[in-house]
């Protein structure tokens, strides 16, 4: 597949879960009664689906959640003006809130019902800066390692031809979510 085509297939999806996300509630919160017996996985895919609320991050710096599976996954992003440093290049923060958000979310994946997650540790490298001729980024994460007590992922930030502009590892805390109370 060409750099074209690859742009094309990533405009299409892109295209599609906007379509399912803007008919579900929109960015907030998932209340704890509607995720509580669901794993990770099943609430990522929720999400996906446009059934339940996604991040608000998401919308303010313009990126979304385009694929998850078991261990991994893959959010999209559109570098804007905005997210410009003045240098006339895409900040690191936002290299690094893309990063942050598909090693999290892979790590989700794994949780089971009534157990979470937390970042403890975010590593990042900037191999080559995103200027304003491209046009999406996808940072795909994979889970490594999933434990009782730790998680640890990796990610990698591509362009549609297949360069890369940044890496990444995080060790994530796992734990025992509060149990809900009866209020």
């Amino acid at each position: 597949m060409t750099q074209h085509n690859h742009l094309e297939h990533w405009l299409a999806q892109e295209r599609d879960i906007l379509a399912a996300l803007d008919a579900g509630p929109g960015p907030g919160v998932a209340r704890r009664d509607q995720i509580a017996h669901l794993t990770g996985l099943q609430q990522m895919q929720a999400m996906l689906r446009g059934e339940l609320p996604y991040a608000a991050i998401a919308k303010t710096l313009d990126f979304l959640i385009v694929d998850v599976g078991e261990g991994m996954a893959t959010f999209q992003g559109t570098p804007r003006v905005e997210h410009f440093n003045p240098m006339g290049t895409v900040h690191g923060g936002w290299f690094a809130t893309l990063l942050d958000s598909a090693l999290g979310c892979a790590v989700h994946t794994r949780m089971e019902p009534g157990r979470g997650y937390t970042t403890a540790e975010l590593g990042i490298n900037l191999v080559k800066a995103i200027t304003p001729k491209v046009q999406r980024v996808r940072a795909e994460g994979r889970v490594i390692h999933a434990g009782r007590q730790l998680a640890t992922a990796e990610a990698r930030l591509v362009g549609p031809d297949g360069t890369l502009y940044a890496h990444a590892t995080t060790t994530c805390l796992v734990f025992d979510l509060p149990a809900q109370s009866k209020a």
